[in-house]
């Protein structure tokens, strides 16, 4: 199985985090939460700047592992877990308080749906990689 499709998805998909990452990082100021026209609160700015940092580093972690992905299967799940748990935690703001601007759904679907077909996919290319090369991948 060709490895090439997933670098290319996984470097397309690393873009998300990464800008959104650095446009979190402005805090109550990222043009999402100003649109909201939220009231100043240093909790809420410290949280949303840290998360929009820890987003960033997530991003930049896919684009590390982009190059020797079917090699990187570890972190590649550690990732695509801590996305599935970020959709689990958007899928109780729905249930608890409705639905957010279309956009966010989509991304829920990406994070809960897509994360385990994004392990399979890898996993696939990690076993064909394996066997084209005599290689183990299993306890990477």
């Amino acid at each position: 199985m060709n490895k090439r499709p997933l670098q290319v998805t996984t470097a397309v998909l690393g873009l998300v985090p990464v800008i959104t990452g650095v446009i979190t990082l402005l805090g109550i100021h990222d043009p999402i939460y100003a649109s909201a026209r939220l009231p100043a609160s240093a909790l809420l700015d410290s949280n949303l700047r840290f998360f929009g940092g820890v987003w960033l580093g997530l991003g930049l972690a896919i684009f590390w592992l982009v190059p020797a992905i079917e090699r990187q299967g570890l972190l590649f799940r550690v990732i695509w877990g801590a996305i599935f748990l970020g959709g689990i935690g958007r899928l109780l703001s729905i249930i608890l308080l409705g639905f957010p601007p279309a956009p966010f759904i989509g991304f829920t679907a990406l994070e809960v749906v897509g994360a385990p077909l994004f392990v399979y996919w890898q996993h696939r290319v990690a076993r064909s990689y394996a066997c084209d090369t005599g290689r183990e991948h299993w306890h990477e």
